[in-house]
This record gives structure tokens, C-alpha cells and sequence, in this order.
């Protein structure tokens, strides 16, 4: 069975990417194995730090080789994906063995699947850049990219409302993905 190791672009506890991906969770069971990727108490990207990496960078990049595929869960924020999962990202470019790229990397060559939640235009601006950067990186993202806009109630009541149409895309992600691990 498949690991597929989600990463959250909200550090928020309650974030609707997070209230999403449980979603995705429960579609997956019996099909692929599922772990969180927290990442919380990484640093800040810096040089400085770099070589040996933190033991929280170690541990990340662990997590992240150990995986057969990567599903990021993105918020949009200013038509772009969030700082937490843009140092995250930086810090997975780093190579694997110091100052040798050609040894790649902890998430070069991984396969990726994009969702996101967001206002009204589901993410569209966060996940473009995010096929943009992750070419660089040399991973396979899958262009099924899904969007889901907040419904207005949940921004008092903390609770995203999934409808019956969310969940034929997000079962429409997931089988697209599955059949891409296989690939």
C-alpha cells in the first residue's frame, strides 16, 4: 500500500486545508497508507544553519523521502501559497548531501497532487505558482489540481461545509492519484 504524506500549507489548527485534507483522509482509507507532515518548529530557511541541517530539518526530510507521494493542501494569500509552506519547500530544495544537488534531493522526483482552499477564485493564483516552483524543484506534480472556495458561513463558524459536488472532485483527485503512483 502507498504512503502519501500530506502537507498542510496553514499552520492553523482549525485551517479549512486541514478540515479538506481529513476529507481526502477518509477517501484514501483502505487504498493508501496517510501521515501529516508537521512542520511547525522548522526555522527559518538560512545558510547559516545548513550543514549539518537542524535535527527538524533532518526529520522532515526523512518523512518526505520515506513517501511515495506528496499531497499539499494550499490556502491563497495575496494570489500566492503561504510563507510557512514556501520555507518548508525551500527547505526540501536543499540537497540531501551537502553541496551535491546531483544526489538530489529530500522531494526531487517525488509525485504531487495540489487542493486548495480559498476565496473565490479556489486557489487558482497558489496553485499556479505552486506547479511553477515545483518544476524547479524537479517534482511530478499532477496537473488535477482541485480548488474548493470557503462557503461565507464558515469564516464565523470555523467549519468548512463540503458538499456533495466537493467530495466527486476530491474522489476524482484521488483516483487520478492513486493510478499516477502506480505509473
Amino acid at each position: 500500500m502507498k504512503q502519501i504524506l500530506f502537507m498542510i500549507g496553514s499552520l492553523r489548527k482549525g485551517s479549512f486545508n486541514r478540515q479538506v485534507a481529513k476529507k481526502v483522509e477518509e477517501l484514501l482509507e483502505g487504498k493508501a497508507r496517510v501521515a501529516y507532515l508537521e512542520y511547525a518548529d522548522i526555522p527559518y530557511m538560512n545558510q547559516d544553519l545548513e550543514n549539518p541541517d537542524p535535527a527538524e530539518i533532518t526529520r522532515v526530510k526523512q518523512e518526505v523521502s520515506e513517501a511515495d507521494g506528496i499531497w499539499i493542501f494550499t490556502p491563497e494569500y495575496n494570489r500566492s501559497y503561504s510563507g510557512v509552506l514556501k520555507n518548508l519547500l525551500d527547505w526540501l530544495s536543499r540537497p540531501l548531501v551537502d553541496g551535491d544537488l546531483s544526489k538530489g534531493t529530500a522531494i526531487s522526483g517525488k509525485k504531487v497532487m495540489i487542493t486548495g482552499v480559498g476565496g473565490r477564485n479556489k486557489t487558482q493564483g497558489s496553485r499556479d505558482k505552486l506547479y511553477d516552483l515545483l518544476k524547479v524543484m524537479k517534482v511530478e506534480a499532477l496537473d488535477e489540481g482541485f480548488g474548493i472556495m470557503i462557503n461565507p458561513e464558515a469564516y464565523k463558524s470555523g467549519v468548512l461545509t463540503i458538499s456533495d459536488e466537493v467530495v466527486e472532485g476530491l474522489e476524482q483527485q484521488v483516483k487520478a492519484f492513486l493510478e499516477f503512483l502506480e505509473a
